[in-house]
């Protein structure tokens, strides 16, 4: 899709072409900038949060190929682009041939990035104790609790008490996508990554250290109550294994954002390419 950031305008041309020795009567021709919200459980629904619209020609004909222009001025996108296993936020330009028995609808879905910047005052280190009273204590920290879509999360584990057999121990990405409201609420997490950060027992007093480069994986920002319709958000899991197969795990939730920079050139390399 082209790529587009907020305010940026949104420009095209629409290329109309009429069979050869024929003639297309209508009742007007319009070019809509649309930006909504599809709940897939919801499928009959579909929630319009931005809508603009021009008219392209008054009522009449056409007898030969036509082209119109058309540019929606510094277009005010409120949210992000997202397609996720429930919902899908979308924008798109829609033209519209209104004729007597059927209209002719096109769309063509263009991609939104957005910056959200969290609070810088507020991004400070992750410390957490877990364990299982005289068998267990382990205490975890990250680096950071908000974390840039091309970031490094660094962090260590401390084991201060081992009285269990453990096996192995993983870290992984969860995303989590809440669609809908109470009582038609759906939550549904999928595992982005998963990766081994120990094999074998570990002893009182070892650290084990945790570097997470996010940029190789499929990750969007953090969403929190967009339009009132979804939340997307990411929960850092830690697992341990025990020789009985048994598990013990903590999640902790971290911030993910889109930060300025690369997003702005390869936006412009596209649009060379467009033009």
């Amino acid at each position: 899709f082209p790529l587009y950031f907020d305010t940026e305008s949104v420009s095209g041309k629409i290329q109309i072409r009429v069979k050869d020795g024929k003639k297309l009567e209508h009742n007007g021709i319009k070019v809509e900038f649309v930006g909504n919200i599809e709940l897939f459980y919801d499928r009959g629904n579909h929630y319009e949060f931005s809508a603009l619209q021009q008219d392209l020609a008054i009522p009449g004909e056409l007898r030969a190929n036509t082209t119109y222009d058309f540019e929606f001025k510094n277009v005010q996108k409120l949210y992000e682009s997202y397609h996720g296993i429930n919902v899908k936020l979308r924008y798109f330009v829609r033209v519209t041939i209104l004729r007597r028995l059927a209209d002719v609808v096109k769309e063509r879905d263009i991609w939104v990035y957005s910056y959200v910047m969290p609070a810088e005052n507020a991004n400070n280190s992750i410390k957490m104790e877990v364990g299982i009273e005289d068998c267990l204590h382990i205490e975890f920290e990250y680096n950071r609790s908000k974390y840039h879509l091309k970031d490094v999360i660094v962090g260590k584990i401390y084991f201060l008490l081992v009285r269990i057999k453990i096996k192995h121990m993983e870290l992984s990405i969860i995303r989590r996508e809440t669609t809908g409201a109470a009582p038609n609420q759906y939550n549904e997490s999928e595992t982005i990554t998963k990766f081994e950060i120990m094999d074998g027992a570990p002893v009182r007093g070892e650290t084990i250290p945790i570097r997470l480069f996010l940029g190789g994986f499929e990750l969007t920002p953090t969403f929190r109550e967009v339009n009132k319709k979804f939340s997307t958000r990411y929960y850092l899991n830690l697992v341990l294994v025990d020789e009985e197969h048994r598990r013990y795990f903590k999640q902790q939730e971290i911030t993910i954002y889109r930060r300025r920079g690369e997003d702005e050139i390869s936006s412009q390399s596209s649009s060379d390419e467009d033009n």
